[in-house]
């Protein structure tokens, strides 16, 4: 189980970090999609939207990359990859494979690091301050 979650721990953090950082540094040419799709992207673009969300795919790629804040970097990329994944099943059905595998990478990640997520689920303080 270890080296499953050190795979998928380091397989997410390396694809949002080069995402991410070719949001800034367009390393990976990519024509822009067609249709809705494209009008969307576009709007992302032209208001900084994707420099919010490059940034973020940074800073929760290398958190995996490293393997610390570890349920920070799963907490950040969650709304992300529910995004990615609508986008995908609504306007560009081409990339769904792909969004799929980063879900379900996620889900499995979440799993290994329950710990990081029990306290969300408890209606009241589980722990104690100490003075």
């Amino acid at each position: 189980m270890k080296i499953a979650v050190l795979i998928a721990r380091i397989l997410l953090g390396l694809m949002f970090t080069v995402f991410g950082l070719n949001v800034f540094l367009h390393f990976i040419p990519a024509p822009p999609p067609s249709g809705d799709a494209g009008v969307f992207a576009g709007l992302l673009f032209k208001y900084g939207w994707f420099n919010f969300i490059g940034a973020l795919y940074i800073i929760a790629g290398v958190l995996l990359l490293i393997g610390r804040y570890v349920g920070i970097a799963l907490t950040i990329l969650g709304p992300i990859i529910v995004v990615i994944l609508m986008f995908h099943i609504t306007m560009l059905p081409e990339g769904l494979g792909i969004a799929v595998l980063v879900a379900l990478l996620e889900i499995f990640l979440i799993y290994a690091y329950w710990g990081h997520f029990r306290g969300v689920y408890y209606g009241r303080h589980e722990y104690t301050t100490h003075h």
